[in-house]
């Protein structure tokens, strides 16, 4: 990823409030549009402009020919502020982080997160990195928002079993690891919407912790079809299981590796 600063120059006089709302505003609808990666973006007031440093998965995130109908609304909405559409600067590349997938025709697609990814969900199938999501077609209403927040509670659950402090931990693992889950209902939904509009494969990663042991482990059956699953090696190292028929990969239970 890469560490961007957006420079917002006032051309006439606004207010701090004002200025705040239409920046907050444009930062929602790139990180909506996965243009800009993470929920924290810090702003500045410096000699008479605002600048806003973000994460973006490649150099040129933030072509105009990337931005989605929010994103373009919201860049004629920062004139009513009394700001000019935002100076591009690309600091760097920041070392931390993942890269970002640059393959231009995936043969299928994972999705897949953890609480320690502010990545894209989406990976290619075929080098296991994260893709930018404005690189596939626009899933709802013109960005990826349904996405994105299917990504924010497949962490935010992530987080609560990993920490096991709470009784919440069982709710939040059953969401992980459940075909019955809400969270795995609207991730199969949005896998099979993604799938539709790139007319490729996209497999939904289903978490698996606890079991007997690991023969029993490496003996289950699909959960949704109850078909054989068991892949000759892991793919990717990590998937032990996929079914192509429901579009599901798993793992040996993490209490077995």
């Amino acid at each position: 990823m890469f560490v961007v600063d957006l420079t917002f120059d006032c051309y006439q006089d606004t207010t701090l409030e004002l200025a705040e709302q239409a920046i907050n505003r444009l930062v929602n609808a790139l990180r909506f549009n996965g243009q800009i990666i993470g929920d924290e973006f810090p702003t500045v007031l410096k000699d008479g402009f605002f600048i806003t440093r973000v994460m973006c998965p490649t150099e040129d995130a933030m072509h105009p020919l990337n931005h989605s109908p929010f994103v373009k609304h919201s860049i004629e909405q920062l004139h009513t502020a009394g700001l000019l559409a935002p100076k591009v600067k690309v600091i760097g590349q920041d070392i931390h982080s993942n890269g970002a997938d640059m393959c231009h025709d995936p043969s299928c697609y994972i999705l897949y997160t953890t609480y320690v990814h502010t990545c894209s969900p989406l990976y290619c199938g075929d080098d296991f990195l994260p893709v930018p999501l404005f690189r596939i077609p626009a899933i709802a209403n013109g960005d990826y928002k349904t996405l994105i927040k299917w990504q924010e509670d497949w962490q935010a659950c992530d987080q609560i079993q990993i920490n096991g402090a709470t009784r919440c931990e069982f709710s939040a693992l059953e969401e992980l690891t459940s075909i019955k889950s809400d969270l795995y209902r609207r991730g199969r939904d949005i896998t099979k919407r993604i799938s539709f509009l790139t007319k490729k494969p996209v497999y939904y990663y289903l978490y698996r912790v606890g079991g007997v042991d690991k023969e029993s482990e490496l003996k289950r059956r699909c959960p949704s079809c109850d078909g054989e699953w068991k892949l000759p090696e892991p793919w990717f190292g990590l998937f032990d299981f996929r079914c192509e028929p429901c579009g599901i990969v798993s793992n040996i239970s993490w209490d077995f590796q």
